[in-house]
């Protein structure tokens, strides 16, 4: 092996132990420890904890597209904006399905709600603080958007699946459209998440530690969300630890 070759491979091997730290760090806050969501998959929210959860979370539903809008905005790589680009065609629903806050909506109509009542909900401080910093690190620059994305983004598939099973085993919930928006970011994610993880990775260090800060700040704010929805619902309760 060449010098060029031995310097690529231990920058690979610095890249992939940076992210694996990120991650553990991450796990910290990652949704499926958060109590709102154990509660949800132990069978211990009622319908209109549910109910509200999904008013809640519309909004920073509706919001995400505009998180990858901006954060493609700052991009100059044509590399890095055609892989944003398809992530927010997802959300907005041009690659072939309809757009993800529709799906929202969706769920929300399958758990009893209308449209209306739903957009019109009062977001809580904590809802607007998340979307209030997604937005702001988006726009920052191009690489806190993809921490901010890469934080998120990365729960979602595992996430996904847990509230599917708990809607299918404790609320009854089986129908496609009511679980479409988490079975379409059941899988999805994945990919948006890898792909976000290998953008982070290229970046030069000073802005990669920017992306890691921006990371940590939307795992706390998204853990905030639920703490505020938990507090309107359900308030203090105990259930098993999940495994992530």
């Amino acid at each position: 092996m060449n010098e060029p070759q031995l310097n690529n491979v231990l920058n690979d091997d610095i890249q992939g132990n940076t992210m694996q730290l990120l991650d553990r760090q991450l796990n910290e806050k990652h949704l499926l420890k958060h109590p709102l969501y154990q509660a949800w998959s132990a069978g211990k929210l009622s319908l209109e904890d549910l109910r509200m959860y999904a008013c809640q979370y519309y909004h920073h539903v509706e919001a995400f597209p505009r998180y990858i809008s901006a954060t493609h905005s700052n991009c100059y790589s044509s590399h890095a904006r055609q892989i944003l680009l398809d992530n927010l065609n997802d959300e907005e629903g041009f690659n072939n399905e309809e757009s993800h806050p529709v799906l929202w909506l969706q769920f929300a109509k399958g758990l009893g709600l209308c449209e209306e009542t739903v957009k019109n909900s009062t977001p809580l401080p904590e809802t607007k603080q998340l979307i209030a910093n997604f937005l702001s690190l988006s726009r920052s620059s191009y690489a806190e958007g993809l921490g901010a994305l890469y934080a998120y983004e990365r729960q979602i598939p595992q996430t996904a699946a847990s509230k599917i099973a708990g809607l299918k085993k404790f609320y009854s919930i089986e129908d496609s459209a009511t679980l479409k928006f988490f079975i379409v970011h059941r899988e999805a994610d994945i990919e948006h998440s890898e792909t976000t993880k290998r953008l982070i990775q290229e970046l030069p260090v000073e802005e990669k530690i920017n992306a890691e800060k921006a990371a940590k700040k939307i795992a706390q704010s998204v853990w905030n969300l639920l703490s505020g929805i938990q507090a309107q619902t359900i308030g203090t309760i105990s259930c098993e630890m999940a495994t992530v």
